[in-house]
Order: structure tokens, then sequence, then C-alpha cells
């Protein structure tokens, strides 16, 4: 699983940090997204996956290898 963030969509709702905390990060400036591993583990991906399917920006993209 790879993942990428587009920080110019985000907007800073912080469903992504709720759901997967191990893999997103909010600014402390201006809360937006943070991407901490663009190559989560296996037992991380689901949280991942709903991390990107709540994401109102659609901000997040997920690409399994």
């Amino acid at each position: 699983m790879r993942v990428t963030i587009e920080r110019a969509r985000c907007i800073a709702a912080g469903q992504c940090v709720l759901k997967s905390p191990e893999v997103f990060d909010q600014s402390e400036d201006d809360g937006i997204v943070i991407l901490l591993n663009a190559n989560p583990s296996a037992e991380l991906a689901d949280s991942v996956r709903a991390a990107a399917r709540l994401c109102p920006a659609e901000a997040i993209k997920v690409y399994e290898d």
C-alpha cells in the first residue's frame, strides 16, 4: 500500500487523524494534513482506507501495490 496526500485540497477536517493517527497528523499552524507514513503496514490498511473514504476534500489517495 502506498499513500499520497494533496495538501492543497485539504480543508483540515481532521477525520484522517482520528481514523489513522499512525499515518496522518495535522500541522499545528493551519491544521492541514501531514503524511507520517507513505507506506503503512498491512495492519494499518483498513484504517488508512477508512481515512481516505472519510476525507471530505478527497485529499488522500491510496494505491494498492
